[in-house]
């Protein structure tokens, strides 16, 4: 037995979009390219050429754009990234801001 729901939208309601973050890795001088390699195409899910391409970005500009996420994806990928680094014996670094 199907019941038909209406429902009614207030005019003044607006939709509003989750803010979104945008994630970057951060150069030093004991980070291996591999390992930022590694890092893009495992927690990114970059593929080889777009992580070497961002690798290249964070070596000459001192910071590469990973992606875009909302806040609590953004703060995982920052948490993982500390966390594989860390565990591999490197300082590499990953920051957030909001878009």
């Amino acid at each position: 037995m199907a019941t038909d729901i209406e429902f009614e939208l207030d005019e003044k309601t607006k939709l509003q979009y989750p803010k979104k973050y945008k994630v970057f890795l951060l150069n030093d001088d004991y980070t291996s390219m591999d390992f930022v390699v590694d890092v893009l195409m495992s927690i990114f899910h970059k593929n080889y050429e777009e992580a070497e391409k961002i690798m290249l970005d964070i070596h000459k500009k001192e910071r590469g754009l990973c992606g875009v996420y909302t806040h609590e994806i953004a703060e995982t990928k920052v948490v993982q990234v500390i966390k594989k680094a860390k565990d591999s014996g490197f300082p590499l670094k990953a920051t957030m801001e909001e878009e």
